[in-house]
């Protein structure tokens, strides 16, 4: 019983050096998920505590780097889920361009940016590329600096039509890098969602598959802040397993499957 006493201990005072370190705060994570996947790496990193494993990434950025990468998971695709982004095609963006030339966007969490990119080729069917400029964020700055460089596996492609592969790639092999065109209308930046300001003044909030993670008081904080982030009218746009159950609560309303509106 001690034992586990001191590994609960061990896990809670990490969570404490993190959150004092990098402003990330592992509480607001579903705690057995987060648990077991650092547990998992601290393993097979070697280290034997939790406090062994805080100390080498004070000193090792590559470790620090590879606990980033651990907490946050990065399996994404162009248009995932289509049936959804022809609800955004069909019906969401020809509302919100009735009155307006252009409009502000952003994706959350974003990870290796084919969301953001899939945004921008969908925008393009309704306005010239000078008038897209999409927000990009995630809290890794290594997902970044590869959604920046525009080279994507054929896997990640796989809901794009052959006319969309043509237009907006190049192949190289296995390999496929998205046009400077596409790549101009996005604008990446590291973004803790939990602690860091939001922009204002948006039409569209894109946030999929990452809320599962955060426990309710989580989900519960973004929803406001993403709400206060939202023009009147403008839509949240979420994952699959991500429904709002209350969205009154937050000034929104559903307008369709995972889509919610700024009363």
């Amino acid at each position: 019983m001690l034992e586990v006493l001191d590994k609960n201990q061990d896990y809670d005072l990490f969570i404490q050096r993190i959150k004092k370190r990098t402003n990330i705060d592992l509480h607001s994570y579903k705690e057995d998920q987060m648990k077991r996947r650092l547990n998992a790496l601290k393993s097979r990193k070697g280290f034997r505590t939790f406090d062994d494993f805080f100390k080498a990434m004070m000193q090792d950025e590559m470790i620090y780097k590879e606990f980033l990468d651990h907490m946050t998971i990065n399996v994404t695709e162009f248009f995932r889920n289509p049936s959804r982004w022809d609800v955004l095609e069909k019906k969401i963006i020809p509302e919100l361009l009735k009155d307006k030339k252009r409009i502000k966007c952003w994706s959350a969490a974003c990870s290796t940016g084919e969301e953001p990119y899939s945004l921008a080729m969908l925008l393009s069917s309704f306005l010239d590329w000078k008038d897209i400029r999409i927000l990009a964020t995630d809290i890794n700055q290594k997902v970044i600096e590869q959604a920046k460089s525009g080279v994507f596996n054929t896997g990640t492609l796989k809901n794009l039509s052959h006319q969309n592969r043509e237009k907006f790639f190049t192949d190289q092999g296995s390999q496929h890098v998205i046009s400077d065109e596409v790549k101009k209308t996005v604008h990446f930046k590291r973004q803790n969602l939990l602690s860091d300001p939001f922009e204002q003044g948006f039409d569209l909030i894109i946030c999929r598959n990452v809320l599962i993670y955060f426990t309710d008081e989580a989900k519960d904080h973004l929803f406001h802040k993403f709400s206060r982030s939202l023009n009147k009218g403008g839509y949240l746009f979420v994952g699959g397993s991500e429904q709002i159950f209350q969205p009154q609560r937050y000034q929104l309303k559903e307008a369709d499957t995972f889509f919610y509106k700024k009363m």
